[in-house]
């Protein structure tokens, strides 16, 4: 991750509820999205070197997604904000 960051790339991870979404981030900029294991999460050391954490806005009674729900929406929104007309 380190050798990654030097050459200009942000790590993002998805967390639980969180203040800041995931939807707000500008993912036009090289971005690699760090994915934890569906029980534990992410590793404290790992999540400590990504320069953000975000969350998914969740609705209703649901309270977290598993890893392949996440990730899915998660690049669902890189794909939106990279496909949009400039």
């Amino acid at each position: 991750m380190d050798e990654l960051k030097q050459k200009g790339l942000w790590f993002v991870a998805p967390r639980g509820v969180r203040k800041d979404s995931g939807m707000s981030f500008d993912y036009t900029v090289p971005v690699g999205i760090v994915l934890g294991s569906e029980g534990r999460g992410l590793r404290r050391l790992v999540r400590e070197k990504c320069d953000q954490v975000l969350s998914i806005p969740l609705l209703g009674r649901v309270n977290s997604l598993n890893v392949a729900a996440a990730a899915a929406v998660f690049f669902f929104e890189v794909a939106r904000q990279r496909l949009r007309p400039a």
